[in-house]
């Protein structure tokens, strides 16, 4: 008897903006575009788009640019776990939640200056910091106050997230056209969201004239776009207004949008955007 194929509706490691409170809905908003037979995820972060567009799509060509190196995280889930083992000794008899002393602070970075080799640091922040922050590097971690965030489990193999994925890496700019006329192409565009901490997406510094330029990718093209109330309208029109996008590339497209909670009082309404190239 054939074993039942893992389907994902959520990366398998910590990742900012991943799209898990979406993927029953994109799933849905995907069955619109059988004709696509391309999908790129141009902004990958953790590849669950991807994942999701192969589990439903498997006759699509489906492309990931992972500017952000989750595969290297996928591919160290067990060094990852290794070194979870070790902080759980560390924080014995700690309470949870609480503040870690400064000798065992001391303790774990003394651990992780002896790593050789790829250490995936966002999913080690998610252990050891304070809820929804992340650092990238050994020297950010050193920077931040630790709490016995410690995860209790260790994180499930995540053997075949990206199989029959194609994976890349370059500026979203370079993917478009590399991709842009590999036949009808639906383009799945997740950038940094403006006014939004962009910390963990690779070190990566957006000025607004960054994030209005993804709007070019959209026009006369067939795409799913994500967003958050936290955008700048007032910006956006100032720069609509100077003739770089002469057509508002959003007209006739479909939203849905889910309230994301980042702490107790704090929470702001993720945007999906969707819209079917018109036929020539």
């Amino acid at each position: 008897m054939t074993a039942k194929t893992k389907t994902w509706s959520s990366a398998p490691l910590p990742f900012q903006g991943q799209k898990r409170n979406f993927a029953s809905a994109y799933r849905e908003v995907l069955k619109l575009y059988p004709d696509c037979t391309t999908i790129v995820d141009l902004f990958g972060g953790s590849g669950l788009l991807a994942r999701i567009s192969k589990d439903e799509r498997p006759d699509a060509r489906v492309v990931f640019n992972d500017f952000d190196n989750f595969a290297d995280r996928v591919r160290n889930i067990q060094n990852t776990n290794r070194l979870l083992h070790a902080f759980r000794d560390v924080v014995a008899g700690i309470k949870r939640h609480s503040l870690i002393p400064k000798e065992k602070k001391e303790a774990i970075i003394s651990m992780l200056e002896k790593e050789i080799g790829f250490v995936d640091y966002i999913s080690l922040s998610s252990s050891l910091l304070f809820s929804m922050k992340y650092e990238t590097s050994l020297d950010g971690l050193k920077k931040q106050t630790f709490y016995n965030n410690v995860r209790l489990n260790d994180y499930s193999p995540a053997d075949g997230y990206l199989n029959g994925i194609e994976v890349v890496k370059g500026d979203y700019k370079d993917i478009f056209k590399r991709y842009k006329d590999a036949g009808n192409v639906l383009w799945l565009v997740d950038p940094p969201y403006l006014s939004t901490d962009c910390t963990t997406y690779n070190n990566l510094y957006w000025k607004l004239s960054d994030y209005l330029d993804v709007l070019r990718v959209l026009h006369g093209t067939s795409y799913v776009y994500f967003t958050s109330n936290k955008s700048s309208i007032v910006e956006l029109c100032e720069w609509l207004g100077d003739g770089r996008v002469t057509v508002n590339p959003f007209i006739g497209a479909k939203m849905i949008t889910v309230k994301e909670n980042m702490n107790y009082n704090t929470s702001y309404l993720d945007i999906m955007l969707y819209k079917r190239k018109e036929a020539v």
